[in-house]
């Protein structure tokens, strides 16, 4: 049976990966906030939101204005598109409420990054202390357990003390045990 299980470790940047950590973190948060003001908008007009596919086809037209987000890692950029179609789901059925636009001021910043399907090499990978991330390549982390399984994604997070963390989703084979009584 399969089962995720999530790694939180810390990692070590260099000088160069922190700035492209900060642009990519600026650039998930400027599509989340333009897709936000753009779902209101539409919604005031229509009645009717916007759908996941709408928002992550104009990502490319959006990259064509603005140049700098060609330099951070595009799926970062859609992964913030599924975060916000995912609150406005949460929010219609009154788990939630209303996504509020996202601040440069919040003490904790994030992205997530996919990888690539289950054919494909993975784009997060793990070779002794050293974790592989798209965009950032090799990048020095504390190696503190071992990692079983098929590494789903990885979450990126500044928090307000300026140390960086990585959250690691990883598909792990669980057996299940024999039924007792």
């Amino acid at each position: 049976m399969l089962k995720h299980k999530a790694y939180k470790f810390r990692i070590y940047p260099t000088k160069e990966q922190e700035i492209l950590i900060a642009k990519t973190i600026g650039c998930s948060r400027f599509v989340f906030n333009h897709f936000l003001a753009k779902w209101d908008e539409t919604y005031k007009g229509t009645g009717k939101g916007l759908s996941y596919c709408s928002c992550s086809k104009e990502i490319p037209v959006l990259k064509q204005e603005f140049d700098w987000l060609k330099e951070v890692d595009s799926h970062s950029l859609q992964s913030s598109v599924k975060h916000l179609i995912d609150a406005y789901d949460r929010f219609f059925k009154k788990q939630n409420k209303r996504p509020r636009f996202k601040s440069k001021r919040n003490p904790v910043q994030s992205y997530k990054t996919n990888i690539q399907g289950k054919s494909q090499l993975p784009e997060v990978s793990i070779l002794g202390n050293m974790l592989k991330l798209p965009r950032l390549k090799w990048v020095r982390f504390a190696n503190s357990r071992q990692v079983v399984g098929r590494i789903l994604n990885a979450t990126i997070r500044r928090n307000a003390s300026g140390k960086y963390f990585v959250s690691l989703l990883v598909e792990q084979e669980i057996h299940e045990l024999p039924k007792t009584g």
